[in-house]
C-alpha cells in the first residue's frame, strides 16, 4: 500500500514566513520511489494539523484506528473535538472508479510463481523506458482477466483497472506498440520460463502470437 504523508513547504510572503502543507503519496514507479500530490492543503493551524496527522496515520495503518465523525459544513450545530470532520457535501465526487480486485490477485500469482524475478533474469535491462517483465505482466493480467488485442489493453483494459497503481506504469505508456514490442522481447524467452523448476508444472499462461 502507498505511504501518505504531509509535506511542509516553507515560502516568504510580504517579508514574512509562512508554511503550507500538501498531501503527498509515496509511490513505486519503474524509476524507483517517487512522490505524487494528491492535494494543496494551504495553511494549517495547530490543531488541523493534528487531525491532519492522525487521519494519515489510520489510513497508513500505524497505531491506533479509530473512527472519524463526518458532519456536513452546514450542519447546525457541530460538536469539537479531534475526530470531528466536517465535509462540504457538494464538493465531493467520485473520480475514476477502477477495477482492483482481479488485478491484485494477478499480481499476488505472478509474485507468487516468481515470474517478474524469473523474467528479470532472462530480459535484462537495456535503454528501454518502461521494463520488458513488466510489460510482460500487464499483458499476462489482460490475458488472465480480460482476453482482448493488445488496443482494446490500451483504450479499455488498463484503464478501468488499478494496475497503474499497482505496476506504477502511467497510462498513457501503455500503448498498442509498446505492448507488441513487449511481445517481441518476450516470446524468445517464454518457453525457457515456464519450463524453469521455480515455476509451477500446470501454468498454462502463455503470449497471444507475435505480430507479423
Amino acid at each position: 500500500m502507498a505511504c501518505v504523508f504531509l509535506k511542509a513547504h516553507q515560502r516568504s510572503k510580504d517579508g514574512k514566513q509562512h508554511r503550507y502543507y500538501s498531501l503527498v503519496e509515496s509511490v513505486r514507479t519503474s524509476r524507483g520511489p517517487q512522490h505524487r500530490t494528491l492535494a494543496y492543503l494551504g495553511e494549517l493551524n495547530g490543531s488541523t494539523e493534528t487531525t491532519w496527522r492522525k487521519t494519515i496515520a489510520v489510513f497508513n495503518g500505524e497505531g491506533t484506528e479509530c473512527q472519524l465523525e463526518l458532519f456536513p459544513s452546514d450542519a447546525p450545530t457541530i460538536p469539537s473535538g479531534e475526530r470531528v470532520v466536517q465535509v462540504v457535501l457538494n464538493r465531493v465526487r467520485w473520480e475514476r472508479p477502477r477495477d482492483f480486485g482481479e488485478v491484485f490477485l494477478a499480481h499476488h500469482l505472478w509474485t507468487l510463481l516468481g515470474l517478474g524475478e524469473l523474467l528479470n533474469e532472462l530480459m535484462p535491462s537495456g535503454d528501454e523506458e518502461i521494463p520488458w517483465p513488466m510489460m510482460a505482466f500487464i499483458l499476462t493480467a489482460a490475458r488472465l482477466i480480460a482476453p482482448s488485442s493488445e488496443l482494446a489493453i490500451e483504450e479499455h483494459f488498463y484503464p478501468k483497472t488499478a494496475l497503474e497503481d499497482i505496476c506504477g506504469v502511467p497510462e498513457e505508456k501503455v500503448n498498442k506498440d509498446r505492448l507488441y514490442r513487449a511481445l517481441d522481447e518476450l516470446l524468445p524467452h517464454w518457453v525457457r520460463a515456464i519450463h524453469r523448476p521455480s515455476v509451477a508444472t500446470h501454468v498454462t499462461i502463455a503470449p497471444t502470437a507475435c505480430r507479423s
